[in-house]
């Protein structure tokens, strides 16, 4: 099984951004022990602060992945494009969030990803990553 963890605008801060929302652990530390417990599995990362190559990169991954955990940042509440997109490929998309959207300001409680991924996780840190991976497994979504 092939999983794309995708990532948005400034989830490359991770560790040192706003760590009391977002922990102090750097994604690449968390994506080296996430491919250390599912070592049967390859996983492969992307990530870009520019919303243009998020939906490159979702093109290119139609029919290349059996799934994608994609944790769109801001653009999660902004991005008719990327939604366009999601919508476009027949990769299963899973939408991940660090931190619940709906405990934070107003203006992220609404997801324009939710409606076209194929659920949402949110909330339990870096866990929601591992939660998605979980997810595909149980589909057995292997090609």
């Amino acid at each position: 099984m092939k999983i794309l963890i995708i990532n948005g605008a400034n989830l490359n801060l991770l560790g040192r951004r706003q760590p009391e929302i977002y922990g102090r652990e750097s994604f690449e530390d968390f994506l080296g022990a996430l491919r250390a417990r599912y070592s049967g599995y390859q996983i492969d990362y992307y990530q870009s602060n520019i919303e243009g190559e998020l939906v490159n990169a979702l093109q290119a991954c139609d029919g290349c992945y059996d799934g994608v955990i994609l944790n769109a940042g801001g653009y999660t509440h902004t991005s008719v494009v990327l939604r366009d997109a999601i919508a476009a490929i027949t990769t299963p998309v899973v939408e991940v969030h660090i931190s619940s959207i709906l405990s934070r300001e107003e203006f992220r409680h609404e997801s324009l990803i939710a409606p076209v991924a194929v659920g949402t996780i949110m909330g339990f840190g870096m866990e929601s990553y591992r939660l998605a991976m979980e997810y595909f497994i149980g589909q057995n979504v292997e090609r």
